[in-house]
């Protein structure tokens, strides 16, 4: 194939979609190969996530009123 053919191949899809289609495949495609991207990390993403969860979950914070009632078992104690 010689630069020729791809000039007169590149004018035929041009005429065929037009300029506009073409510029809406082009971010289309970009979009698609940025959220398969975004897909194949959010695997690791979504792994830390559970781990966290689970760790949460085995150990969760104390809320602010589980901290007053422990302030309050505290200062009751006798030493």
């Amino acid at each position: 194939m010689s630069i020729w053919h791809l000039v007169i191949l590149l004018v035929v899809v041009v005429v065929i979609f037009g300029t506009g289609k073409l510029r809406n495949i082009g971010s289309d495609l970009g979009n698609a190969m940025r959220d398969f991207k975004k897909g194949l990390s959010g695997d690791e993403d979504e792994a830390k996530r559970k781990e966290e969860a689970e760790r949460l979950h085995a150990d969760p914070p104390a809320s602010p009123a589980d901290k007053a009632t422990q302030s309050q078992r505290d200062s009751s104690d006798p030493k």
